[in-house]
């Protein structure tokens, strides 16, 4: 089958009566606990896998399929999809959803049981994209494992809550830039790519929820670690409403050595932490004072 085609065969995709129907014969209820809204428009999967710039060479690594409307989709394009499913339940039955809708491609398919923030390898080929409606509770930790765990991963396509969406793509400056706009960027370049209406998922969730761009990109040339540029970053706003010089004092050991590194990094030690970009960051990292042994 064509991608190009205008009007594509859909009927192997999972439209809302076939989710609903599943899940009864599952007996699947959809959680809070775990974030889970499933996808019921084959419209709005297939905007996600041509927003994610799949191609037939990719192999895509999906976080929580769930009962697979998105992993049918990605199915259509990918060379090899691998899934992480952490219920049970829904993870010992996809595979044969997958076989019964799409049994071409079923050879295409892994699925691996656990929780993604555990996972640290995958089965098949090194995964070049990461595409996944992610619970809103766990998003931006389970995005930034993956992106830290998986190098191999070069764009990135997640659907979030649209606030959380915000948050990662913020640019220094903006109200809503903070630890997931700074530690997403030292990855990717990062963007807000579009907005998901509520009607599309049941259970419905109570928020809207935005799809967010990720394109790998080097890291900082720096000489400090991620962990140590990634302290400086969590010390700062964890009170971001005071200067560089106050926040970075526990991290540095005092507010005068804060002021020395900032000064060491060319920053303005009267700066909140908002307006540093993560190559600021990383300099802070760089001039951190040693500490006198006691």
């Amino acid at each position: 089958m064509s991608t190009t085609d205008p009007t594509p065969d859909s009927s192997h995709l999972l439209g809302a009566s076939d989710i609903r129907e599943l899940a009864a014969t599952l007996g699947v209820r959809p959680t809070k606990q775990r974030g889970q809204n499933f996808v019921i428009d084959a419209n709005t999967v297939r905007r996600i896998v041509r927003s994610a710039g799949v191609t037939p060479e990719d192999a895509v690594v999906e976080v929580g399929p769930g009962l697979g409307s998105l992993t049918l989709a990605l199915l259509e394009v990918a060379a090899h999809v691998t899934a992480v499913e952490i219920d049970p339940l829904l993870a010992e039955h996809l595979p044969s959803t997958v076989a019964a809708r799409m049994p071409g491609r079923a050879d295409r398919f892994d699925l691996v049981l656990s929780d993604a923030m555990e996972v640290t390898e995958l089965p098949g080929p090194a995964p070049t994209a990461l595409v996944a409606n992610l619970p809103y509770n766990v998003a931006v930790p389970v995005l930034l494992h993956m992106l830290a765990t998986f190098p191999s991963i070069e764009h990135t396509l997640v659907m979030v809550q649209s606030e959380v969406a915000d948050r990662l793509a913020a640019k220094p400056g903006n109200k809503v830039y903070g630890v997931p706009s700074v530690k997403a960027n030292w990855y990717a370049e990062v963007k807000r790519a579009g907005a998901i209406g509520r009607n599309v998922f049941w259970p419905a969730p109570n928020v809207d929820s935005g799809l967010v761009s990720l394109i790998r990109r080097q890291p900082p040339v720096t000489s400090a670690s991620r962990a140590e540029v990634f302290a400086v970053v969590d010390a700062a706003f964890a009170q971001r409403r005071k200067t560089l010089r106050a926040a970075l004092a526990g991290w540095a050991g005092s507010p005068a050595a804060a002021e020395q590194a900032l000064a060491g990094a060319g920053i303005d030690h009267t700066l909140r932490g908002e307006m540093l970009t993560v190559e600021q960051f990383a300099a802070i990292a760089e001039h951190k004072p040693e500490r006198p042994s006691k």
